[in-house]
């Protein structure tokens, strides 16, 4: 690590739309800063996502509003927004960043980037990649074609099953006891 703080000091990043955050976005934050150390983890809401409608989603100040609620009780969790749009941009600075499998799979697919020599390139930016299993999408070790390209130091973090299928679209859909809620 040392490319976000330092060795000794280790920061994250968790990108990702938060609408709205769950119990399994808190359950990957707590077991990402307890297996890797972290000492602060930032839950990050880019400002101009890919792959979904920004107008569909909860406008940002809300989606913002609830990460820092969420924050206040966990000293070592942060809520942020970022300008950027691409994972290896959003990641610049930080020891690691923290995705969902699904998402792993995103940033393994070439056409996000245009072809395999530039996901590539986009990819070597990455500081350390710690990936929470979520079924059915395969982790590096699983299967052959979710592992990561050369030189991309990656971890699967040890989540707990119960929290692999809790999604934000179920929450939206009335799945209220997968919402994350503030500690009173």
């Amino acid at each position: 690590m040392g490319r976000g703080g330092t060795s000794e000091r280790p920061v994250g990043v968790y990108p990702g739309s938060f609408d709205p955050p769950t119990v399994a976005h808190l359950h990957v934050a707590e077991q990402a800063v307890a297996q890797l150390g972290l000492v602060r983890l930032d839950l990050t809401i880019s400002l101009a996502t890919l792959g979904k409608d920004d107008a569909a989603l909860t406008p940002v100040a809300s989606r913002l509003a609830e990460l820092h609620r969420l924050a206040a009780a966990h000293p070592w969790l942060a809520a942020r927004t970022s300008p950027r749009s691409l994972l290896a941009d959003l990641a610049e600075g930080y020891d690691v960043v923290v995705v969902g499998a699904d998402k792993w799979h995103q940033l393994l697919d070439p056409a996000w980037y245009g072809g395999v020599g530039a996901r590539d390139t986009a990819l070597a930016r990455l500081p350390l990649v710690a990936i929470a299993p979520r079924p059915p999408w395969a982790v590096p070790g699983d299967d052959p074609a979710a592992d990561p390209p050369a030189g991309l130091e990656v971890v699967v973090l040890d989540t707990d099953p119960a929290h692999h299928h809790v999604s934000a679209t179920a929450v939206r859909a009335g799945r209220h006891e997968w919402r994350a809620r503030p500690r009173l």
